[in-house]
C-alpha cells in the first residue's frame, strides 16, 4: 500500500505543469498561496476528524525543513513557468531527480561511480538539448530558466534531508502547507498585485491544492518512508515525459521531435543513475 500511495503522488505531479499553466494568469505567489492554503484547510479537516492535530508540534528544525522545501519549491516552480516557455522550463525542474543523487554524496555519505556521473551528464544533456532549441534568450526566459533550476535544488535537497526527519508523522505535512500558504500570502500582498482569477485558473488553482500541491505530498511521505524508495525513485523519472505530453495534449507547447528526444534523455539518465553499480 505505502508504494502504491507512492505512485499515486508521481501520477498526480504529472499534472502538476499543465495545472500550472492552467493558473498563469495569476501572479505566482498568488498561485502558491491560493493552492496551499486549500491543501492546509482539507488536510486541517481531516485531522481534526481524526483527532490527530497534535501532530502539528514539531520541533523547529522539522519546520524549517518542511516549509523552506515545499514554499520554496512551488513558489520557484510557479515563476518558472510564467516566465519562460512551458516545456524547458518544465524540463529544468524535472532536473531534481538527478540532482537528488549528487546531493545525496555529500549530505548521506552515498558514493557516486562513474555510471551515476554518465547519468547526471545524460539529463543535463536532455534539458540543454531543450534550451538550444529555438530557445527563448530574453531576460524574462532567462529568469524562468534560473527559477526552474532553483526549484530542482530547492526539491532535492528537500527530498534528501527527508531521510534525516523520518520520525516526523505525515499529518505534520499539514502544518507545513499552512505555513507555506501565510508565507506567500505575506511575500504576494508584498511583490505582486492581486489579480481575481477566472473561471478556468480558479479551478486550476482548486485541482492544484487538491492535488499536486495538496495531497501528492502525503501520498510521497507515506511512500518514502514505508515503502521502497529505489522503487520510487525510478518510477519519478518517467514524470516529466508525462508531464510534457500533457503540456503538449493540452496545447500548451508543441510535441516536436526534439522535446521528445529531450524528455527521453532525462529519464534514461535517472534510469542510469538508478541502476549504476556501487562503487567498490
Amino acid at each position: 500500500m505505502a508504494n502504491l500511495a507512492g505512485v499515486g503522488a508521481i501520477a498526480i505531479w504529472s499534472l502538476l505543469a499543465v495545472l500550472s499553466r492552467g493558473a498563469a494568469s495569476l501572479p505566482p505567489l498568488q498561485i502558491t498561496a491560493m493552492s496551499f492554503a486549500i491543501s492546509a484547510i482539507a488536510g486541517a479537516v481531516v485531522l481534526a476528524v481524526r483527532g490527530e492535530l497534535g501532530v502539528l508540534r514539531q520541533k523547529p528544525m522539522a519546520w524549517l525543513h518542511g516549509v523552506g522545501g515545499l514554499f520554496g519549491y512551488h513558489a520557484c516552480y510557479f515563476a518558472a513557468l510564467a516566465t519562460a516557455p512551458a516545456a524547458e522550463a518544465n524540463l529544468i525542474n524535472y532536473a531534481w531527480p538527478l540532482l537528488i543523487v549528487v546531493f545525496s554524496a555529500p549530505i548521506l555519505g552515498l558514493h557516486l561511480s562513474r555510471w551515476h556521473i554518465l547519468g547526471v551528464l545524460t539529463g543535463l544533456a536532455g534539458c540543454l538539448l531543450l534550451l538550444v532549441r529555438n530557445a527563448d534568450f530574453s531576460a524574462g526566459a532567462l529568469f524562468g530558466y534560473g527559477c526552474a533550476f532553483a526549484a530542482a535544488v530547492i526539491w532535492a535537497l528537500y527530498s534528501v534531508l527527508s531521510r534525516k526527519f523520518a520520525m516526523v508523522p505525515t499529518g505534520a505535512v499539514v502544518g507545513f502547507c499552512a505555513a507555506s500558504a501565510i508565507l506567500a500570502t505575506a511575500a504576494h500582498v508584498q511583490f505582486e498585485a492581486t489579480v481575481i482569477p477566472d473561471a478556468p485558473a480558479l479551478v486550476s488553482v482548486l485541482l492544484l491544492g487538491i492535488g499536486p500541491v495538496g495531497g501528492a505530498f502525503f501520498l510521497w511521505d507515506i511512500g518514502m518512508k514505508r515503502g521502497d524508495p529505489r522503487l520510487l525513485g525510478t518510477l519519478a523519472y518517467a514524470t516529466p515525459v508525462a508531464s510534457t505530453i500533457i503540456l503538449g495534449l493540452a496545447g500548451f507547447t508543441s510535441l516536436t521531435v526534439t522535446v521528445l528526444l529531450a524528455a527521453s534523455l532525462v529519464v534514461v539518465g535517472g534510469l542510469i543513475v538508478r541502476f549504476a553499480p556501487e562503487p567498490i
